[in-house]
């Protein structure tokens, strides 16, 4: 059985159970580079602007046409991770916005079919896999706010689709089984995800309040099998947790149920006993070098965290049983901002001088 490069190290283990290997892998990793890059970070307000903005779909859908990622570099990027002693990157493949950073035959929505005309999540897994870097590949399960069959605003969360005021043509969601058309489109791509890069380190599924509004639409269980089927040994996360059975949650920021942000006892319910059975595994806290949005925020310069409060992180995320992934929000090109590479320079070296923080929570 060949073993991952990221896993060369838990080879004995892997060759029992691949499964143990990376849950072993990932609890001794401690640090990982989170990344959200799209066509929202032309605009440079976050990767939220679609909703925020209420830019409708067709308009939205022109920023393809000015992506060229001309300065995207996987041996940069994978370089400097190892420099700040991380062992893994995570990355945006398709955010809520459905652009693609990889190719798929689900959508012409995608990096390759733009003037970029490269698939940048091909090339980060190549890197990853020559320097024994473990890879997660973000994925929006549970939000999209360009699919037709999405469900609507009519649920009761705001963020499901942009307030336009006058209709969407291209929206097309009327009855709960119009939304399976989403979830087979979601299928086709994971399956692609799967077949395409070579083993993956985890799927990272986002957002989970997509999931608690309306938990009956989404077939956690069947996606699940799905990705284990598939890559035995890919973790698999859901923020906070949708049924209990990811392999570890990865919080923003604070670790805690979001029970608290639903009104309906049910759905409060489903929340809480997601954490419940998840609050307990080794888990993982993402944060932002931004003091805020996780996509390119323009508006954020000069003002991103320091050294030592990354090292806070450090120390907090140790202190919650966690790692920390640590995120940065590549600029238009796809070049990593400045800012944010010296800092993760600094922070690897004082990590080679004198070791992992001892474990401290930080003040909420």
């Amino acid at each position: 059985m060949s073993v991952p490069s990221y896993l060369s190290n838990y080879a004995d283990l892997y060759n029992q159970n691949p499964h143990a290997a990376a849950l072993q892998w990932f609890s001794d990793a401690r640090y990982g580079l989170f990344m959200h890059y799209g066509v929202y970070s032309l605009l440079g307000r976050g990767e939220w602007v679609m909703l925020r903005e209420a830019i409708p779909v067709e308009e939205y859908s022109r920023l393809k046409d000015d992506f060229t990622a001309s300065a995207f570099d996987a041996n940069f990027i994978t370089d400097l991770a190892l420099s700040a002693g991380m062992r893994y990157i995570t990355i945006t493949a398709r955010h809520h916005d459905s652009f693609c950073l990889f190719r798929t035959e689900q959508t012409d929505f995608n990096s390759v079919d733009s003037p970029c005309g490269r698939d940048l999540i091909g090339e980060l897994a190549a890197a990853c896999r020559r320097k024994g870097l473990g890879l997660f590949l973000y994925y929006s399960y549970a939000l999209d706010w360009r699919h037709p069959y999405f469900y609507s605003r009519d649920a009761g969360w705001d963020s499901a689709r942009p307030a336009y005021d006058t209709p969407e043509p291209s929206y097309r969601f009327q009855k709960d089984a119009d939304f399976r058309h989403y979830i087979d489109f979601v299928h086709a791509q994971l399956r692609e995800l799967l077949t395409q890069y070579g083993p993956l380190a985890g799927l990272w599924f986002d957002p989970i309040m997509g999931y608690y509004y309306r938990p009956d639409l989404f077939p956690v269980e069947e996606t699940y099998a799905l990705v284990r089927s598939l890559q035995p040994q890919c973790l698999i996360a859901f923020k906070q947790g949708a049924n209990g059975d990811e392999d570890f949650a990865s919080p923003e920021r604070l670790a805690r149920s979001l029970a608290h942000r639903l009104t309906d006892p049910d759905k409060q319910a489903v929340a809480q006993r997601a954490w419940d059975s998840n609050k307990h595994k080794h888990n993982e806290v993402c944060a932002t070098l931004q003091p805020r949005q996780w996509g390119y925020n323009a508006s954020d310069s000069g003002s991103h965290y320091t050294v030592e409060e990354v090292l806070a992180m450090l120390a907090d995320a140790a202190a919650r049983n966690s790692n920390l992934l640590l995120n940065t929000g590549p600029l238009p090109d796809g070049s990593i901002d400045e800012e944010d590479a010296a800092v993760l320079y600094e922070v690897g070296l004082r990590l080679r001088q004198e070791g992992f923080p001892e474990p401290r929570l930080m003040e909420e």
